[in-house]
């Protein structure tokens, strides 16, 4: 016999799947603010930072860019609790979220600011500004402005990577896709929606960057 598409037998699930898309979009957004942060503190460390941390911080985006995002977010919520710290499924999966993205957006920002013309920095010097100040008000916005489509990519393949974190039982989408598959057993209908709602939040997300782009650096553009 032909298989029987049965998506209605998906649909009966949306508040489930409508928690998970929320959980998904919690996850990206503390993610995405915490990682691009991260990166920013880790990229003024090793391109203009105090010699004795450029080690450290070198050792941290070393690690995270070569082992698996999965490994990380065990580490964090079954090897933190050992050293007696206790994190919860969604604070776990946010700072495995958060630290893999900050080890990536801090060689990414710092491209941007090994582009930037030393000009621009002889011109901050003259007016006074110390080190710290001038790559406030100087240099970060134009090294951004620079790398931010490579930055947007990399937070939408983090977004996409936070499906692992149903592996803690963060509610996430993937979480609630899997809980449907075994309550209704339509494994083909329950992951081909729930790649279609990736897609969305995967273009949605991309052009909510683009958007931000285009109004964080209006004036540095002028």
């Amino acid at each position: 016999m032909a298989y029987q598409y049965d998506f209605a037998s998906v649909f009966e699930y949306t508040p489930v799947l409508l928690k998970g898309i929320g959980v998904t979009i919690e996850l990206i957004a503390f993610g995405a603010v915490a990682g691009v942060a991260i990166g920013i503190a880790c990229a003024w460390v090793r391109t203009q930072g105090p010699t004795w941390l450029r080690a450290p911080v070198s050792a941290y985006v070393e690690l995270i860019r070569n082992t698996p995002f999965l490994i990380q977010l065990f580490f964090v919520f079954f090897g933190l609790p050992s050293l007696g710290i206790q994190l919860g499924e969604m604070q776990a999966a946010c700072l495995a979220m958060a630290l893999n993205l900050g080890a990536y957006s801090t060689e990414i920002i710092r491209a941007g600011i090994d582009a930037t013309p030393r000009g621009q920095y002889e011109a901050g010097a003259s007016l006074a500004l110390s080190r710290l100040q001038v790559f406030r008000h100087v240099v970060l916005m134009p090294a951004l402005m620079r790398i931010w489509p490579a930055l947007s990519s990399q937070i939408v393949i983090v977004m996409l990577g936070s499906a692992v974190c149903s592996q803690i039982a963060a509610e996430d989408l993937t979480f609630a896709a899997n809980f449907i598959q075994s309550r209704n057993f339509r494994a083909f209908e329950v992951y081909l929606v729930t790649t279609g709602i990736y897609l969305a939040l995967a273009v949605l997300l991309r052009q909510i960057l683009r958007m931000t782009g285009r109004r964080l650096f209006r004036k540095a553009a002028r």
